[in-house]
């Protein structure tokens, strides 16, 4: 079966060509998308104040934030019943987003998979985090980022910091690793 490599975009034409038996799935991006269109439309028609729209986990914010910003419960699962033990950070403007390989997951011939694919080598990320939730101008960077942090592996750690992303990240061993500009309140 041909992996991603196999598919062609055509610039003059604006076209995607996928070869058959592979599909592609915008449904993380888009939903990102959705919360960063949903925000900018609630500020609009709110005229003002300020907006925070959830969709499914990732979050995006607009106008003015309350005071100490806007308090956002980071947790490894966004279905999960709300603990104590989680982390709350404060933002005032853009949006957060977690990638997990903790949720998304099947057993296929006795090994566990997840849903976030390394283009590299066509599996499942196999790094050491499983989660990685980050902070970013809009909910579609921090979705994005989030997502490259869970295939970067090791060097998103440096990735993030070189880009001035926000973020945490979560090993499977469960130690959580903060990158320095991490908003606590």
């Amino acid at each position: 079966m041909p992996g991603w490599r196999a598919v062609r975009y055509h610039e003059a034409t604006r076209t995607l060509w996928l070869p058959r038996g592979v599909e592609l799935d915008l449904g993380s991006t888009a939903k990102a998308l959705a919360s960063d269109l949903a925000a900018a439309a609630a500020l609009e028609a709110a005229a003002e104040g300020g907006v925070l729209v959830s969709l499914g986990g990732d979050i995006a914010v607009a106008g003015e934030a309350p005071p100490g910003g806007w308090q956002i419960q980071v947790s490894e699962d966004s279905g999960a019943a709300i603990s104590h033990d989680e982390e709350t950070i404060s933002i005032t403007d853009g949006g957060v987003a977690t990638s997990s390989t903790s949720v998304r997951r099947w057993t296929r011939g006795g090994v566990v998979l997840h849903h976030i694919i390394d283009p590299s080598t066509g599996l499942p990320a196999a790094g050491p985090w499983r989660t990685a939730t980050v902070v970013a101008g809009s909910c579609v960077d921090a979705n994005i980022a989030s997502t490259a942090a869970i295939v970067m592996g090791d060097a998103a750690t440096g990735w993030l910091d070189v880009n001035l992303l926000p973020a945490r990240l979560v090993g499977r061993d469960g130690a959580v690793h903060r990158t320095a500009r991490w908003p606590v309140p």
